[in-house]
């Protein structure tokens, strides 16, 4: 699944593209995503211009005339091109997964622009686009979820409220949405070996130093991968067709059994699988 900062990639790339222009057609091939597309959807969007496209955590958020919205998540297998129509073949990938290819059976939804159509792609069809009619109920869609790792609300004092009597490991609370937004398995490795600590410790035993490294680190981790055009993982491209370059700085993601690259530790990467999912760590400088 996409993490923050390939969703932000594609933001920025939808942004650029379709702010301020006005939606012609819309064709919907296959209404039965995580969330059924409604019956209205077509006629909602259709005829209306686009104000900007925003983010909140892993949700892209459409804003539209009048303060009505259209949410997009990407699931796990969600993809979005561009198609000109100068050029039916020519294809601009602005999601986290690549294909070198555009498979027409999994074409869910086609949103057609005055020279260029955007298409949603979902193979597993665990994205979702939704319809949100008012700026109350835009609020409630995310009322259950945490700040962002960039809101000053991520600040020592929320850190240390919340993990109070929760006996939970730290790797299990950095990709829990509830807590903070954003993280997936990728940065949680990245951030917890920034920070040297365990992703098995019990997030009880935290100190306030260890709290201060992590809200720290997930700023520095995600702003960095950003500005890097995120992690080409499966062919990952950013906003101008380029693949991002994040990947090359991993310290511990997918390196299992290579030396740790922090200078003068003696470690070794190793795999671990916490909860179904694959997590990376030294097993000198993080223990």
């Amino acid at each position: 699944m996409p993490e923050l900062p390939e969703v932000e990639i594609v933001r920025q790339s939808l942004n650029k593209k379709i702010r301020q222009k006005k939606v012609k057609k819309v064709i919907i091939r296959n209404k039965n995503l995580r969330i059924k597309i409604p019956n209205y959807f077509k006629k909602f969007l259709e005829n209306k211009t686009i104000n900007k496209v925003s983010r909140f955590s892993k949700y892209l958020i459409i804003y539209l005339p009048k303060n009505e919205y259209c949410l997009i998540h990407l699931g796990m297998s969600g993809t979005i091109h561009m198609i000109e129509n100068r050029n039916k073949n020519d294809l601009t990938n602005l999601s986290f997964y690549n294909l070198p290819f555009l498979p027409k059976k999994h074409n869910h939804i086609e949103i057609i622009f005055n020279n260029f159509k955007v298409i949603y792609n979902d193979p597993r069809r665990f994205g979702f686009f939704q319809v949100i009619k008012t700026v109350d109920n835009l609020k409630k869609r995310f009322a259950h979820l945490g700040p962002e790792p960039f809101d000053r609300k991520f600040n020592l004092d929320y850190f240390q409220n919340f993990i109070k009597k929760k006996n939970k490991n730290i790797k299990n609370l950095l990709i829990d949405q509830k807590f903070v937004l954003g993280i997936g398995n990728i940065y949680a490795s990245e951030i917890l070996f920034l920070s040297k600590i365990n992703p098995n410790k019990k997030i009880k035993l935290l100190n306030k130093k260890d709290c201060n490294e992590i809200i720290i680190n997930s700023k520095k981790i995600l702003i960095n991968a950003i500005r890097q055009g995120g992690s080409s993982i499966r062919d990952f491209k950013n906003t101008d067709g380029n693949k991002g370059s994040f990947q090359d700085n991993f310290k511990v993601y997918q390196r299992e059994g290579l030396n740790c690259k922090r200078i003068k530790c003696r470690g070794k990467i190793t795999k671990k699988v916490i909860n179904n999912r694959s997590t990376f760590f030294c097993n000198f400088c993080q223990n």
